[in-house]
């Protein structure tokens, strides 16, 4: 059974991750996102919606889960690129993406509202970003290139070094994310965002697109990923410590 809910909006396919309780990306979610997406493309929709639930659109990578595959790096890598394959397929994918941030959205679910034409966020207490450094890990050169190109070089720094997850509101004044709503109405406005743009003439816009997010495909490379130099950052012993204290965090 799939983790992601499929809600179709006309031309316009909602894609709903659905794995309770906040949407952690493991592997098999994160290839079932990637499969929605191709089914979506092939089905013919114009636009496509990421959603995800109530208070938290995605709480990131399943933390519990990579710290409990141990020494299995193998296992570990695979988690990795299973992740940024689903980021991939969104900044590749040929029909717009909006992004319905119905909530929290913190470090990999933070890269996947990135990979996004538009994020609409709920308005309220709900925060974004990429906190990678208060878990003792480094965001590749790749995702802070996504950073960069929506805040700029001198705040995505300052974000990026200091892992700071910021208020809704605050991400709608730097341009982290480009629309607030109430929470109720947050996926309505991306269909609309989504409704606009596919009423421009098609091959333009298409055309236009293609080249303007061309930045973004690249950050995505391998290259610019490394993830075998991420897999062994991973078992640093100040790394795994402090991820193994945010799973005891997480536990209680």
């Amino acid at each position: 059974m799939s983790r992601v809910e499929v809600v179709t909006h006309g031309a316009i396919v909602e894609l709903r991750l659905a794995r309770s309780p906040v949407n952690a990306l493991d592997p098999a979610l994160c290839r079932d996102l990637r499969a929605a997406i191709d089914a979506a493309v092939i089905g013919e929709a114009r636009g496509i919606v990421l959603s995800g639930g109530p208070k938290v659109f995605s709480a990131g990578l399943d933390v519990p889960y990579l710290v409990g595959l141990g020494e299995d790096r193998a296992a570990l890598t695979a988690a990795w690129q299973a992740f940024f394959a689903a980021a991939r397929a969104i900044a590749t994918c040929p029909v717009p993406v909006a992004a319905a941030i119905t909530g929290h959205s913190p470090a990999g679910g933070c890269v996947l509202a990135l990979c996004c034409d538009y994020r609409v966020m709920a308005a309220g207490d709900f925060r974004i970003g990429l906190n990678e450094t208060q878990v003792g890990l480094v965001a590749p050169e790749g995702i802070q290139r996504l950073m960069r190109r929506v805040v700029g070089t001198a705040r995505a720094e300052r974000l990026l070094v200091a892992g700071e997850l910021v208020e809704a509101e605050r991400a709608l004044r730097i341009g982290l994310v480009d629309e607030l709503a109430p929470p109720e109405e947050v996926t309505a406005r991306a269909i609309a965002w989504l409704q606009h743009l596919l009423a421009l003439p098609r091959e333009a816009m298409s055309h236009t697109r293609r080249i303007a997010r061309a930045d973004m495909i690249e950050a995505l490379e391998p290259e610019h990923i490394e993830l075998d130099r991420f897999v062994e950052a991973w078992y640093a012993e100040g790394t795994q410590a402090a991820l193994k204290a945010l799973v005891a965090k997480l536990g209680k």
